[in-house]
């Protein structure tokens, strides 16, 4: 998961930034004042190969912690079981191999 962390940040820094202030800003409706920001994260890193595999191997779990999320847009830390379900499968997930796949930054 580390390596995922490394590389979102790494390669997705500045829309990751821009989404975490506006969910900070707007705590009672982010999830619809956000949508935009969260939408160019995830393109931003759908593109990484580490990111792709723990996507594939924690569908379930990220499923069940976005609906969490959707149900409960004014208390998002309800929702911290959900995050740890993901967090705990994306621990899981065998990167070895892809890391090296990534595409490094010109």
């Amino acid at each position: 998961m580390q390596a995922a962390m490394d590389i979102s940040a790494k390669h997705c820094h500045k829309e990751m930034e821009a989404y975490g202030s506006c969910v900070a800003s707007n705590p009672s409706t982010w999830q619809q004042q956000c949508h935009k920001l969260k939408m160019k994260v995830g393109q931003c890193t759908s593109s990484h190969p580490v990111i792709q595999k723990i996507r594939q191997d924690c569908s379930k779990e990220y499923v069940e912690f976005d609906r969490c999320l959707r149900e409960n847009q004014g208390n998002p830390t309800s929702c911290s079981p959900h995050v740890a379900r993901f967090l705990g499968c994306a621990e899981t997930v065998d990167i070895s191999g892809l890391a090296s796949s990534v595409p490094q930054p010109s």
